[in-house]
C-alpha cells in the first residue's frame, strides 16, 4: 500500500481488525519513510458495478461516490458513522446480489432513499430533493403530501 503522506511504496501493518459492522477489515499502518499512520478498509467485492446514468454514459460504481452524496443528506443529523456505515454497506451488497453487472443510475438512488427514509426523514427529504430535482416549494410541498410526511418537522404523520 503506498504511503499518501510521501507516497512511498511499502507499509506496514501495524493493527488489523474486523470493522464494527463486519463487512471490512480495518487496517492501521505505518510509513516507515516518513513515519504516517493512515487507516484502510478492505471489503469484499462481488462483481464490478457499472452505473448506466440518465445521459445514456456508463460509469464505474464508486462506493466512496455513494458515501459522499449520504454524507451530504445527513449532514448536521443526529446519526451514528456506524449507522452510515452499515447503510452505505447495505446498500452496496444489495446492489451486488441483484445479480446484474450494469445497472441504472435511478436504482441506487432509489435504494438511497429507501435506507434513508428508514433512519432520519429530513435525510430522506434532502437526499430526494435532488435526486428528483426539486426546482419550487411546491415540489417539496407534493413530496412530502405523496409520502405521508408533515411539512413542519418532516415527522410521520
Amino acid at each position: 500500500m503506498r504511503c499518501p503522506f510521501c507516497g512511498h511504496d511499502e507499509t506496514q501493518v501495524k493493527d488489523s481488525r474486523p470493522s464494527e459492522d463486519g463487512a471490512a477489515i480495518r487496517r492501521r499502518r505505518l510509513c516507515p519513510a516518513c513515519e504516517g499512520r493512515f487507516t484502510t478498509f478492505e471489503r469484499v467485492q462481488l462483481r464490478e458495478l457499472t452505473i448506466l446514468k440518465r445521459s445514456g454514459r456508463r460509469t464505474p460504481f464508486d462506493r466512496d461516490k455513494l458515501a459522499r452524496s449520504i454524507s451530504i443528506a445527513i449532514r448536521k443529523r443526529p446519526i451514528e458513522p456506524e449507522r452510515v456505515e452499515r447503510m452505505i454497506s447495505t446498500i452496496v451488497r444489495q446492489l451486488e446480489s441483484m445479480g446484474e453487472t450494469e445497472l441504472p443510475s435511478s436504482t441506487v438512488g432509489e435504494l438511497v432513499m429507501k435506507q434513508l427514509k428508514q433512519v432520519d426523514d429530513v435525510a430522506y427529504v434532502r437526499y430526494a430533493s435532488v435526486y428528483r430535482d426539486f426546482r419550487e416549494t411546491q415540489d417539496f410541498a407534493r413530496f412530502l403530501g405523496e409520502e405521508g410526511l408533515s411539512e413542519a418537522g418532516a415527522e410521520p404523520r
